[in-house]
């Protein structure tokens, strides 16, 4: 099964949904801000992840730069799980993950390109 962790407010990741809709693929939704994501979830999918970890992290929202945070605070897998585990909104969004990759889906063409390889 196909997971997108979703946030409802992010155009891009209502844009990744419509997408699965449109192409008919069937999919689960994670609205990680309103159950937010244990350790193992987010172990998991910086396992599977394409791309360097640190991608996960939003470094240009709001809160990373109430926090003063530099991408010292998230060098490594653990850093960012733990960073993750405290501030979920910090997410990049959306994450798709079929199990055995996950993506970022961002750019827009990316969720495409998954979509056109299924």
């Amino acid at each position: 099964m196909i997971t997108i962790y979703h946030n409802q407010r992010c155009s891009k990741s209502r844009s990744a949904c419509s997408a699965f809709e449109t192409a008919g693929v069937a999919y689960a939704t994670v609205r990680y801000l309103d159950t937010p994501l244990g350790r193992d979830a987010l172990t998991g999918i910086v396992a599977r992840l394409q791309g360097p970890v640190a991608d996960l992290v939003r470094t240009g929202d709001k809160a990373f730069k109430e926090l003063g945070l530099s991408a010292a605070d998230y060098s490594d897998a653990d850093a960012v799980i733990d960073l993750l585990l405290e501030h979920p909104q910090l997410m990049e969004r959306p994450v798709i993950d079929d199990g055995t990759v996950a993506f970022i889906g961002r750019p827009t063409e990316r969720v495409d390109e998954f979509l056109t390889n299924r």
